[in-house]
């Protein structure tokens, strides 16, 4: 093991906040593969492999047996939701796991209750849950927060809390003047100012304390000058936003092979029907902005208009979401992409992706939460690009551009894994091999 990387020793609390379809499917799906019930399918700490030095050499182990992750026996789960429902009644309202699933493991799921959500109605008017702290300021409400996690660490004797933001996407927000710094930002939360969401409390209440923030929604949450200040100053690894699961995962898979091959793309229509929770709060205008925003970015900053405006200035991305409840969380999209190629003639390609929401957003929040803990423990503070593979906006310092190709993402990512453990670092060049040859043929 690296000398830099601390060992995962003791339990790890994940806690959730928004215990909906996502942070159900999540747990539920953990307890199963510890039962041995299930495979982790889709998540890359516990299935996927990484090169280690030449190709030669052959070595490709485990990314969990290459870095010393929390192992899922070690986890323990809690969170907040706005339904007083425990895991076991959320789950199974949510049907996105079968029932005879759900029933094998009942009495775990039973056992995790909600502890009381911080929520405003005014950030998600879809939604208007009881089980929902009082308190009479929002740092009253964070603070009430940081005594949750000290409590839930205590009751479940943690050594290590991460906290993974599961719940709704927030009415769309700018950061204003109380975002910009520490100072302003606790003097907004004192005041009740209107720009503080939710979803900033518990980000607030998680970095103060050093515990590592990842968001899954499109919200600004972690995204402002004033809490990514505060995570390098409580050495605390932050990391957004929003998961990349459905139709977004299909762009980011394909869009960079257009631009590898210099084709040209005139318009890409996508259009999306789901029915889950997600939807239904998303069929509110100001809160679909949020998203829309998100999803949008990532063709421009993977195609780059503003360099090859011959193949790709005049895109056309439309985007569209459908709350279409007999669907439930089997998100269903839809994409049209009009391409040119040689000598201006065109083409086109058509999607339909018939996904599920939630058991591709699953694995995504378990990575999240074993990589956070990890880069945690490596003494890695602050914004962590690295992750960006797992998400739709992924955050950057102000100066950089996010980088959205999955393929880069995914070099990104491990990487960083080989600078942890110092191993040296994979550019693909190869032709070192090629060199190797030569030499001892002369």
């Amino acid at each position: 093991m690296s000398q830099l990387v601390a060992p995962a020793n003791g339990k790890l609390g994940i806690l959730i906040p928004g215990l909906g379809a996502v942070g159900t499917t999540l747990i539920a799906g953990v307890i199963a593969i510890n039962k041995g019930l299930s495979k982790p399918i889709g998540s890359l700490t516990q299935m996927g492999n990484i090169r280690i030095g030449k190709r030669t050499e052959n070595r490709y182990p485990l990314i969990k047996d290459f870095v010393p992750l929390a192992s899922l026996n070690d986890i323990v789960f809690g969170g907040w939701d706005v339904y007083a429902d425990n895991v076991y009644e959320a789950a199974y309202k949510a049907r996105v796991l079968d029932a005879y699933l759900l029933n094998d493991i009942k009495s775990e799921l039973e056992a995790i209750q909600p502890m009381t959500a911080v929520f405003d109605h005014e950030y998600v008017k879809n939604l208007d849950g009881t089980n929902v702290k009082k308190a009479p300021t929002k740092y009253d409400l964070a603070l009430a927060v940081m005594d949750d996690i000290t409590q839930f660490k205590e009751k479940n004797n943690c050594s290590r809390v991460v906290i993974v933001w599961c719940g709704s996407t927030e009415k769309y927000l700018e950061a204003g003047d109380v975002h910009q710094t520490i100072e302003a930002f606790e003097e907004g939360l004192k005041n009740n100012h209107p720009s503080i969401a939710p979803s900033m409390v518990y980000a607030y209440a998680a970095i103060k304390m050093g515990v590592p923030f990842a968001n899954g929604a499109p919200n600004l949450t972690v995204d402002i000058p004033a809490l990514e200040a505060l995570a390098l100053q409580t050495q605390t690894p932050i990391a957004g936003k929003d998961f990349k699961t459905g139709q977004t995962l299909m762009k980011t898979i394909l869009a960079p092979g257009l631009q590898a091959r210099a084709l040209g793309v005139k318009g890409w229509f996508s259009t999306n029907i789901l029915g889950n929770r997600d939807g239904w709060v998303l069929d509110d205008p100001d809160n679909f902005k949020t998203k829309e925003v998100s999803k949008l970015s990532v063709l421009e900053d993977i195609l780059r208009p503003d360099l090859s405006p011959e193949l790709y200035g005049e895109l056309y991305h439309k985007v569209r979401i459908n709350y279409y409840p007999p669907h439930g969380d089997n998100k269903e999209s839809w994409d049209n992409i009009d391409i040119f190629g040689w000598l201006g003639y065109p083409m086109q390609i058509k999607i339909n992706f018939l996904c599920r929401d939630s058991i591709l957003a699953a694995p995504i929040v378990l990575d999240l939460a074993l990589f956070m803990d990890l880069a945690k423990r490596a003494n890695m503070s602050g914004i962590q690009e690295w992750l960006s593979f797992y998400l739709k906006s992924p955050q950057t310092l102000p100066q950089l551009r996010p980088e959205h190709d999955i393929f880069k993402q995914l070099i990104k990512l491990q990487n960083t894994l080989r600078h942890m453990m110092g191993e040296d670092l994979i550019t693909h060049l190869g032709l070192d091999y090629y060199q190797d040859v030569v030499d001892s043929l002369s």
